[in-house]
């Protein structure tokens, strides 16, 4: 076995965050107890025991390797003007699936909410007439464009692409930080970590039934199709990028070639 969970948990201190709120532990019980032979946490189980087999310089060595795998890739992002390997943790986050089906529907109903408030806001303002809201929030807000009221697209969608930022609390209850549905980047970076994961860990990628994500450049396309107006049965999609020195490039060069378009500059 190896030494890699040697001395964790040996004291009873609860952990904190860097603010000072108790942390939730992902794979032990909190406090996690010397000499555990195996995590609390039903979905930590198989992760764990990939682990424990390690030692602290072998995990050291497959996450400089991943790091060496994005400079090469060129998933990197600006910090400071040095482009930096984009930071990921070679030890995963699980999510059973049974929690993952809960937190799916939640945000599928957060943004139809969102996409409704929005058309309303754009459109009839039934929520200000209601006393909901007061017009001089909606039309005080700088992200509130006066140029798009009463325009509706094909389909009725505004929000084409939703990222919804989430975050486990103390108590192991997951919670929304923001919702970003103007034009949200990241998803290359899921993309990207998914593969680069199952080579860095690829025993568990044998034995744990993954869910993919590569899906996403196919889903994103057929949506894209979908938002096409009447009559028009072939539309010509692309990717708009502000160019090379955008801190987003990586991934609009990503998914133009997985969705198989044009990569635009204007």
């Amino acid at each position: 076995m190896g030494d890699l969970f040697d001395g964790y948990g040996s004291t009873l201190a609860p952990r904190k965050t860097a603010s000072g709120i108790p942390a939730y532990d992902e794979m032990f019980g909190v406090p996690a107890r010397p000499g555990d032979a195996a995590p609390s946490r039903e979905a930590y189980r198989e992760l764990y025991q990939t682990l424990a087999q390690m030692t602290q310089e072998e995990l050291r060595g497959r996450t400089e390797s991943l790091a060496s795998s994005y400079l090469a890739q060129g998933v990197t992002f600006d910090f400071a003007g040095e482009e930096r390997p984009f930071p990921l943790d070679a030890v995963p986050r699980v999510i059973a699936y049974d929690e993952w089906s809960r937190i799916e529907a939640g945000v599928k109903q957060r943004v139809r909410a969102l996409e409704a408030f929005l058309d309303d806001a754009y459109g009839n303002q039934h929520c200000v007439r209601d006393g909901i809201l007061p017009a001089g929030l909606i039309s005080s807000s700088q992200y509130f464009y006066r140029q798009a009221a009463g325009i509706r697209s094909a389909n009725g969608v505004r929000i084409q692409v939703s990222g919804i930022d989430l975050i486990r609390d103390e108590h192991g209850e997951m919670r929304v930080l923001e919702d970003n549905v103007r034009v949200p980047s990241g998803v290359s970076y899921v993309i990207s970590n998914r593969r680069v994961m199952a080579q860095t860990l690829p025993e568990l990628f044998v034995s744990m039934r993954v869910r993919p994500v590569g899906d996403y450049p196919n889903k994103l396309l057929a949506a894209l199709r979908a938002s096409a107006p009447p009559g028009i049965d072939d539309p010509n999609i692309v990717v708009l990028t502000p160019g090379v020195y955008n801190s987003a490039y990586f991934e609009h060069t990503l998914l133009a070639r997985l969705m198989g378009v044009e990569l635009v500059e204007g």
